[in-house]
């Protein structure tokens, strides 16, 4: 069994799409995984699983949602050891004195280049971004709520599904997935 980190895009945010946690943790046991735990109210979700669960995860969970709950939910999932990177040395960490200005953007895969090449690192000003395998790391300065670089343009121009977190998540997530 291996450790990993399930990143569920637009629950319980904004009123909408609710999904207490405690079924949330339900139905990943249910599926299989042990030792499943959350952190706040907007899915995430730490749990061990064998590899072979693991890779039918997003798909399975989306689909438990889907039915369980009526609506739609991106999952993206990290195993421990590729969390840790991200939480150890995020791209722009020493270029600013705010982590708050620090996310990271997990994509379900590896965007193509062609791709990547849609991104327009002008579309919102002063945030910046570096693409590191599937991690799109993010300083966005002037916070999320003002930025340009949402959800629906990323995965518009990456072709692949995206859910950001800021770096005090994912340090806590790391956290947790160590114990």
């Amino acid at each position: 069994m291996t450790t990993y980190v399930a990143l569920l895009r637009a629950i319980n945010v904004g009123g909408r799409n609710s999904l207490p946690m405690k079924t949330l943790v339900g139905m990943f046991e249910a599926l299989g995984c042990r030792n499943v735990r959350t952190y706040i109210q907007s899915g995430n979700v730490v749990f061990e699983a064998s590899d072979a669960l693991h890779r039918r995860l997003p798909k399975a969970v989306h689909d438990a949602i889907q039915k369980q709950c009526g609506f739609s939910v991106p999952v993206v999932t990290r195993s421990e050891a590729e969390l840790e990177k991200v939480a150890r040395a995020h791209h722009f960490a020493k270029r600013t004195q705010d982590p708050k200005a620090l996310h990271v953007a997990f994509l379900a895969d590896v965007p193509a280049k062609d791709r990547i090449a849609l991104l327009d690192p002008k579309r919102s000003p002063p945030d910046e971004f570096k693409l590191i395998g599937r991690d799109l790391h993010l300083l966005m300065p002037n916070g999320v709520g003002s930025s340009k670089l949402t959800n629906v343009y990323l995965d518009a121009k990456l072709g692949t599904v995206s859910t950001l977190r800021n770096f005090a998540t994912i340090q806590k997530l790391h956290a947790m997935c160590q114990g």
